[in-house]
Order: structure tokens, then sequence, then C-alpha cells
């Protein structure tokens, strides 16, 4: 019986004791044995099922595959029991079905990642245990609940619905228990039952990470066979999750898995004679040393063999004393220290084992490790090219393929493929692919290396360097601009440290603070340190934003002299600004840093401070519903206020109507509360309200996307174009909106209040060219991330996001609306960007600019993440702190890629570019 997300305080707590008094009871009175089960990374459900069934580590990559389980072909219990006749039955997570195909004789899945769903899943499992109890027909019967786990994403562990939760669990298992207990009456056969969870919950409820709440599991192995005597106190013991295939192999007469680094869990044979003892323990210290041979080539040197062979000898010394009948004492005593020395060797073998036994696709990972290098090194050499005024990116691919450079990069490259593969001892992902999948990979490969050599010898040959503004050579750069250099390239060196990656939320926190501080510099001199020059005109935006970056370099440098293809239209932004405006620009840096101050206390993320108390928490929290509820309505009106301004009338009347709806979901599920209310007893699922919202966001989107086609018919208004950007703008925020927590509506509406502040105040009147504009975007996208409560642990992904509006599992949608409100921040952000700079300049090329900028700033740290995180291989942290990191970025940077390609293909002129 396997309960997802059951924490061990759950069972062993003073929740347990509250909620589960039957499962106490055994854990303190009956015959059972009870451990606290020490789970791996990562915490989900599909590597931990492997872990329980094969005794082995599963790798970070099983992350993805648990939405989509391939069928396990690693040795495991399972396959094991069906080799051996064992007529296997299942209810529960479909995951298992997937895993283990044409296993069970009889099955019943049901879908697992349903968050919103914790009644009727469990209530299908347990609808066939009346019949399935009395039959006779079955050797092993597995049970997976999942409502528990449910509760948790939406609700947290402290939820009210836990203890009911709990409660029906407890009711379950002692229906199982006595329903086995009449059957050994009849039988004198004695019964195994098995209650463990997969993995834990954090304090949020989600479950992916590596705190001890999401980690700790409960573990029990009930059964008559475990006599326990009057006054007789087991207390939990700590052991290791992957310890249960072992200990299941060896109680129902089975090999134990190959892979498995486990160890029998040896209080439940500890009724058995001595011999059998010995027995059980030689068996799993055989098969932990074959494996141990198989993966260090030293294994005789290692402390744990030595060990085995120590044990080997005592126990053939023991057994010659067993024949010879000798019951002395010295056989009892000898007895007891060959138990203790295969106990240690257990225990060591599984340690040095558990550091050893990951096994890397070296091959594969260098050759993805080249292509992406390859990659970003065109972009860097691309750089003078995207930037010019034309703003076309052109790569080389075709006359390098005809070079004699491309045939023999080639050549070497099949027959390096041919030795690797033809000599892999261990499967290869790469040489696992077809002859032409694998050579179109190497033509790619050698077609990119030709292209980077190419653009090489054309910079060194035509002498063209990286300049600030390559159309401008002799431009100069400003102080903001050596401060966004140096923070971009701080922040990529800072992801080779794991505490830097734990706390990045710091780091973006500094920068951004930084980055106000450094604008609020350059308003201040700028409106008062003018005195040695003359105010500077200045060509206005729609001239383009790279043609404004050497004049922003002057006017930063007090130097008089413009560019001579300028021609001056406008005098500058800040001198035609009088009174209020003017005050406005002086104080919004201050304004913005006081919004990011009041944002870092409303969620703390993380790792060090995440389980202080934050804002979040209080507003959460059932005692303070009304709070919460004056908070969510005083948040959606204002989002409509600044949301509004440039919609059209329909969008305006949408927006409004979803925005009530956002509210009426929140207070149909019973986040908030309407003013009649006194309590939320009437609690759904908010299916209707939610459904309700998303018709405005389509509808919202359909009209952006309808206007920006209409534009592209009617060149000549650029309105049309504007207006289109800022509704399908509008419709996310409106999408977000309904995914965000009510308590996490404030981060929304600080976005929104930062960005209408910044293209107001500062970067209209200060006239930062497209590339400065683009990285500010970035920053604060990335910022927006962590000031939603987001981490770099997978377990603060929020997945009943993926659910608003859903009433059966249907996985497109889910894992959109997840990934949506996950980077919800930069994703706003970055549709932010293009909106203002269409709606800033009326030529193609700025656009085109912050697209290649936002590019390049999103692969330095993916392309120098997978070169670290492959370097890194056998850190003590790559699975609890690289990896996910590994996973955050590649995410980010797809989902940012297809907004800039959306907007830009929907754009007329900058679809060739």
């Amino acid at each position: 019986m396997l309960i997802d997300g059951l924490r061990d305080d759950f069972v062993f707590g003073s929740k347990g004791v509250k909620y589960m008094p039957y499962t106490t009871y055994l854990v303190e009175k009956g015959a059972s044995h009870s451990f606290v089960a020490e789970a791996k990374l990562p915490t989900v459900t599909m590597p931990r099922i492997k872990a329980l069934m094969t005794g082995s580590l599963p790798g970070f990559i099983d992350v993805v595959r648990n939405l989509n389980s391939p069928a396990l072909l690693e040795d495991n219990v399972i396959t094991q029991a069906k080799a051996a006749g064992k007529r296997m039955i299942f209810y529960g997570d479909e995951t298992w079905v997937k895993l283990f195909p044409k296993h069970f004789v009889e099955y019943d899945g049901t879908t697992s990642f349903f968050v919103s769903d914790y009644t009727e899943v469990d209530d299908n499992v347990t609808r066939h245990l009346d019949k399935v109890l009395q039959r006779g027909d079955w050797d092993v019967l597995i049970l997976h609940y999942l409502g528990l786990d449910h509760i948790g994403h939406v609700s947290g562990p402290s939820s009210p619905l836990i203890g009911h939760k709990l409660r029906e669990m407890d009711s379950i298992l002692m229906k199982i228990h006595t329903s086995l207990l009449s059957e050994e009456r009849e039988t004198l056969v004695p019964n195994l039952l098995v209650l463990c969870g997969d993995h834990g919950m954090s304090e949020t409820g989600g479950h992916g990470a590596s705190s001890v709440e999401e980690l700790n599991t409960a573990l029990m192995l009930i059964s008559s066979a475990f006599e326990r005597k009057p006054g007789d106190i087991r207390r939990p013991k700590h052991v290791q999750q992957t310890d249960l295939a072992a200990t299941l192999a060896i109680g129902l007469g089975l090999p134990i898995p190959a892979n498995s680094v486990g160890s029998l869990l040896f209080p439940t044979v500890e009724g058995r004679p001595v011999r059998e003892q010995l027995r059980f323990l030689h068996l799993n210290a055989v098969q932990l040393s074959k494996l141990l041979q198989e993966n260090a080539p030293s294994y005789k040197k290692e402390p744990g063999f030595e060990q085995f062979k120590m044990s080997e000898r005592l126990h053939g010394n023991w057994i010659r004393l067993y024949l010879e009948e000798n019951n002395s004492e010295v056989l009892f005593n000898l007895g007891a220290k060959v138990r203790r020395q295969y106990l240690d060797a257990l225990r060591t073998l599984s340690l040095s084992l558990s550091r050893q036994v990951a096994q890397y696709d070296i091959y594969s990972m260098l050759v993805g490790t080249v292509m992406v290098l390859e990659v970003l090194a065109l972009l860097l050499l691309s750089i003078p090219q995207a930037l010019n005024n034309k703003a076309e990116l052109e790569v080389p691919l075709w006359s390098p393929v005809f070079s004699l450079l491309f045939y023999l990069t080639f050549l070497v490259l099949s027959a390096l493929h041919v030795i690797v593969c033809t000599s892999a001892e261990s499967s290869c992902y790469f040489c696992g692919l077809s002859w032409l999948t694998a050579g179109g990979v190497m033509v790619l490969i050698s077609a990119l290396l030709c292209a980077v050599m190419s653009a090489l010898a054309e910079m060194f040959a035509g002498g063209k360097f990286l300049s600030k503004n390559p159309a401008h050579p002799k431009a100069q750069w400003s102080e903001l601009d050596v401060l966004i250099l140096l923070g971009t390239m701080g922040h990529m060196l800072s992801l080779g440290a794991s505490s830097f990656i734990e706390e990045e939320h710091q780091t973006w926190y500094f920068l951004v603070n930084t980055l106000c501080l450094a604008l609020c510099h350059e308003i201040y001199r700028n409106c008062f340190l003018r005195d040695d020059c003359e105010p500077q005109p200045c060509s206005h935006v729609e001239e383009g934003f790279v043609s404004t970056a050497a004049a922003l370099r002057d006017r930063s440098t007090c130097c008089n002299v413009l560019e001579p293809h300028r021609v001056s239209k406008n005098p500058t932004a800040l001198d035609t600004l009088r009174g209020y405006e003017k005050w406005m620009v002086l104080a919004s840096p201050w304004v913005i840093l006081t919004c990011c101050r009041l944002l870092r206390s409303l969620n703390q993320t993380g790792v060090q401070w995440a389980h202080r108390p934050d804002l979040g928490h209080w507003l959460a929290s059932s005692d303070h519903k009304a709070e919460l509820s004056v908070l969510a309505a005083l948040s959606l009106i204002v989002i409509f206020a600044l949301v509004q301004r440039r919609c059209s009338l329909t969008s305006k009347v949408a927006m409004a109507l979803g925005l009530l709806g956002v509210y009426c979901y929140r207070a149909a599920i019973g986040n908030v509360l309407f003013p009649w209310q006194r309590d939320s007893k009437d609690i759904s699922k908010g299916v209707i309200e939610a459904r309700f919202v998303h018709v405005f966001v389509l509808g919202i989107l359909f009209t952006g996307t309808k206007d920006l086609l209409k534009s592209q018919v009617i060149a000549a208004d650029f309105t049309i174009k504007t207006v289109g950007l800022w509704e399908i703008y509008s419709g996310l925020v409106l999408l977000a909106a309904l995914l965000f927590r009510p308590h996490n509506l404030p981060v929304l509406v600080f976005s929104l209040l930062i960005q209408t502040i910044m293209t107001k105040f500062i970067w209209k009147p200060l006239r930062h060219d497209a590339a400065e504009i683009t990285i500010m975007h970035y920053w604060f996208g990335q910022a927006f991330f962590y000031f939603q409560g987001n981490s770099n642990n997978i377990a603060t992904v929020d997945i009943s996001a993926g659910f608003v509006g859903l009433d059966t599992y249907m996985e497109v949608p889910a894992v959109f609306l997840t990934a949506f409100a996950t980077f919800a921040g930069p994703v706003l952000w970055a549709s932010h960007l293009v909106s203002f700079l269409s709606s800033e300049t009326s030529s193609g090329s700025a656009l085109s600019h912050a697209c290649f900028c936002y590019a390049l700033i999103c692969s330095f740290p993916v392309s120098a993440y997978i070169v670290l995180v492959t370097s890194l291989r056998y850190h003590l942290f790559i699975w609890s702190v690289f990896s996910p990191k590994l996973l955050y970025e590649g995410m980010h940077i797809l989902i940012t890629a297809a907004i800039c390609v959306f907007f830009t293909a929907m754009d007329q002129t900058n679809t060739q570019s």
C-alpha cells in the first residue's frame, strides 16, 4: 500500500496519533517494524517507484520521463516475481502500468497528474478492495493512493483536508490488515503488508527537491511473522528507501535486483534462526560486491569489499562449527560476530555504491555540449552583423558545406562514432540512434564548425572587432553599459557555486537594486550636472534605437559633437519635462526600489531562509482570509487600471469581466470571501468560473492577433499593430492573474507598476538603446521569477495551476498552464519588451536587436551551464542543485524564445530578419 506523499511525521508524528489511530497502534504495539525511509533525489513519483522496485538510484532525467514513463527494462522485483510465476494485481497510479506493462494479471490505472481531484482518484482504488481481498487467485497486490499528494499540491500539508485523508487511509489499512489476519487463521501462512510513501512533501505542499520533509517517508512492514513481546518498544529506524527492494526480494524468495544498492532490513529477519540470517546477509553482500566490481576498477581496495571477504571467512568458520553440531557459547558468539561483520560490510558497500553507481553517457553528453558551444560561438561572432542598422543575421552554412574542411571533419567524426559505438560496453543514447539520424547530427556539427571558422576568418581579415555599437565603432561605453556587462557576466560566473544557485534570488535582487541606483545616478546627472555643456539634441526614438546609442554615449560624457548621420528633430526628453513629470522622473528609481523591497517580504525562497515566516504565509493562513480577500480585490482593480489604458473598448470590457471572474474563481475554491460571506462552506473546484475567465483570455488574445494580422494588410496603420501587441500582452496578464495564488497577486501588480514607471519616466526620457532596454527587461523578468516564490528547487513548481479550469487530465493544457504559471515573470517582461519596442519605433531594427540580445543573454548561462554540469557530474550537489537549475534554464530559454519568435513572425517588417 503506497500512499503518495506520505511524510514520516504523518504516521509517526502528532498527525499520525490524531488521524491514524489504528496505524499508530500497529507501530507501538502491533506485529510490525517501522522505519523512516530516506528517498534520494529527484523526489518525484516515477523515479521513486523505480528506486523501490530496483533498489538503484534513478537519474535526474527521470524528472522529465515522469510525465510519460517508458517501460522499465532494468532488473527489478516485479519482473523477478513475474518470472517466478507470481500472480500480481495492481490498482492506482497508472505510472506502474507504464513501467511494468504486461506484468499484472489485473489492473486499473488512474491519472496521477490531475491534482485537483483527491476523492475519486482514491475511490477508484478502494472500490476493488472488498472483492479482491476475498479472492485467493493472487500472490501480490499493489495499491497506489494519490489523494494525499494532490491535497498537498493544492492546499499544503497544513490543510484540514490532510487530516480527513489520513483518516481515510487509516481505515483502508485496517480493512486490509483485518482481512489478511482472518485469512491467516485458515491458511496458517503469514502475509506481509507494506505501508510506504514514495516521497514526502515540503511545507508548501510540493516535492522534487532535497528538504528533509520531502526526503523522509514512512515505511512499515506488518506481518504476524514479526513476533512482539509485551513491552517491546520499537522506535522507527532511519534506513534508505532503496533497502526495500532487497528486503522484498529475500522475503519472496527472489533474486535481489542486479543493480540494487540497498541492504536487507535486518529487523525483519531477526526472528529467524542464525543460519538463515547469515544466509540472507551473505546473498545481499554477494550481490553488492558483484555490483561494486562492475563499477569500481580498484574494487579490491574498497573498505566494503575487504569487510565482505572477512565476513565470508568468518561465515565459513561458523558453518564448520555448526556442522560439528557444536551448540556451545563459542558458536553463538561467533555467529553474532559474523552478523555484525556482514551488517558493517553491507553498510559500507551500499554507501560506496551510492557514490559510484551513477552511469553517465559521456559520449552523448560531449556531442550535445559541442553543438551548444558551436551555436554560442556563432551568436557571438554574429554580433557586429546583427546589431547594425539593417539588423540582419545570416549564418553561412551552405558555403562551408562545399569546403574541404567540412568533408575532413565529417569523415573524422564518422570514424570516431564507429569506434566509440562498436567498443562501448554500456548503452549509449547517441549510438542507439539510427545511422541516418547520427549522420545528420555529424553533418550539422561539421557545418557549424566550418561556419565558425569562416566567421572568424572574415572578422580577422576585415579587422572588425566587437564594439559597443558596430554601426559606430567609436561609440563609448557608459557606466550603465559597464554595469549591465559586469552584472550579466558576474551572474554567469556565480552559477559555478552551489550556494549561489540555491540563493540565486539574492543575486538578482542585488542586480536589480544596483540597476535602480545606476539609473538614479544617470537621471540626476542629466538633470543637475549639465553646467559644462549645453543640453544635447537627440533624435527621436523612431529614428532607431541603435542610432540613438551614440547620442546617449556623447551626452553621458558631455561631448557636444553629434554623429553626422543623425538628424536633430526634438530636444532631449528630460529638457521638455516640467513640474509633476520631472519630479516623477527623479523619484521613479526610488519608487521601484521600494516596490522591490516590499516584494522581497512577500515570499521567502531559496534554501537558507525558506523556512522563515513571510507575508505570503501570513495571508494564506485561514485566520487572515478577510485580509487576503481585500488585498486580492484591490490588486485586481489596480491590474485593470494599469492594463486597460491602451486596450480597445471590447478588450477593456473583456478584461473587467475576466478579472471579476478571477475573484469569483478564488471565492468558489475557498481562497477568498465575498463581502456577504462569513466563511467559505460551499467549496467547489471552480471549474465553471475558471473556464469563464479562459473564454475572456482567448477572446482578448484573438482580438490582439486579429489586429496584428490586420496591420500587415494595412501596412501604413502603425496604431493597429501597437494595440494588437498590447492586447496580446494584456491577455497574458489576465491568464497570470487567474493562475497566481491570491497572495501572489501583488507581484503581478508591482510588475505592471514598475513597467509603467520605467516606460514613462526612464526609458523614454533617457532614450536608452534597444540592447540596454532588452537586458533591463531580462533582469527584471528574472527577479520577478523569484518574487513569485519560485526557486531552483523543483518543489516550488505549483502543479495545481496546471489544472485551473480542467475537470479531467489533459496533458497539453496542463503542461502549458503549469509552465506559464511558473515562468510568468520572465514571460510577461519579454512580452512587454516586444510591445514597448514596437510602440516606440516603426522601424524593424529595434525589435530585431532586442530578440538577438535576448537570445544571446539567455544562451550565455545555458551554454556555460551545460559545460559546467558535464564537468561537475560527480559533484556532491549535482542532483540536488546543478541539475534542477539546468532544467529551469532550459525551460526558460524555450519559453522566451517561443515568445520572441511569435511576436516577430507577426510583425511584417521583421519577418525576414
